[in-house]
């Protein structure tokens, strides 16, 4: 495994994204605990989850709970995993999500999800999304607060702008520390999002960084995927999956880029990590570059 660093924690260059082991269509539990042992036996040092992370109504939290037995249960050492949750999303157990970012749901939202990943203080605790009612600089506020308190360690943000960034930065300081934006070979509407956050020094979180190469868990069965580009060239090539390359090139694009792509799957834990083997070329590189991807910017965000 490779690594990059979140502030001054060195983390593995590739992540787990956990969204799929509790949304709909989710694995059982072993399954699911064994996709996370896997790639915790890749390497993988990184774990991505959020309180809002649940399929059905009145079970808020389940991924954060998966998280912490599948710690628990493992039979190596995690004392250097860092576990980065998000606050600040709602799931009715329609199916859709809602926002609700006020200071005082922040507080109490990363005080239980401390008390469901079993911590006295959270690693990472990322403010998922803006909140339209609310004032960005209240739900960055908090941020501060709960820095101040003990309760996080350090705090990132999450489907922002560039102008959020700037304003989060001059209120958190040092205690930013990272940007968790949608980025992919399909979408790469946050590339001003992830020049400014390498330019602050601030860790870039892709999140269903596996677009146009493969569907996302919010995209559902019939997501939109593509065959035959120049990702799936390239794989070939190299005889690894058009995922791996993916992966590759997104680690190509800047050294503060960490993508936590979502697995359901041991394998596909296993084959994300081993995306740090692969060194693309600049012809490859220039290659992919030039590829349109089916893909979309907007419509639903985790």
């Amino acid at each position: 495994m490779q690594y990059r660093t979140i502030a001054r924690t060195a983390v593995s260059a590739i992540g787990l994204g956990a969204m799929p082991l509790s949304i709909e269509h989710r694995p059982d539990e072993a399954r699911a605990i064994a996709t996370v042992h896997a790639a915790l036996d890749a390497g993988v040092t990184l774990i991505d989850t959020a309180d809002s992370y649940h399929w059905h109504a009145g079970e808020a939290g389940h991924n954060e709970l998966l998280i912490a037995r599948a710690l628990a249960r493992y039979g190596g050492d995690t004392s250097d995993v860092l576990v980065a949750t998000k606050g600040g999303r709602g799931r009715p157990g329609d199916g859709s999500w809602s926002v609700t970012a006020t200071p005082a749901h922040l507080k109490r939202a990363a005080e239980a999800s401390a008390r469901r990943l079993g911590v006295d203080a959270i690693g990472l605790y990322q403010l998922h999304k803006p909140d339209p009612a609310v004032p960005w600089a209240e739900s960055v506020g908090a941020l501060r607060e709960l820095l101040d308190a003990g309760t996080i360690r350090a705090a990132g943000i999450s489907n922002v702008t560039t102008a959020q960034i700037r304003q989060a930065h001059r209120i958190l300081g040092d205690g930013l520390v990272s940007v968790q934006n949608r980025y992919s070979p399909a979408v790469r509407d946050s590339e001003p999002e992830l020049r400014l956050s390498t330019r602050l020094g601030l860790a870039f979180l892709p999140w269903s960084p596996l677009g146009g190469i493969a569907r996302s868990s919010l995209d559902g069965p019939s997501g939109p995927t593509s065959a035959g580009t120049a990702f799936h060239q390239v794989a070939a090539e190299h005889g690894v999956s058009p995922q791996q390359v993916a992966l590759a090139w997104l680690l190509a694009r800047s050294p503060a880029v960490i993508p936590v792509p979502g697995a359901s799957r041991p394998t596909s834990a296993a084959d994300s990590a081993r995306a740090v083997e692969l060194t693309l070329s600049t012809e490859e590189l220039a290659r992919l570059e030039d590829t349109a991807l089916p893909g979309r910017t907007g419509g639903v965000s985790e």
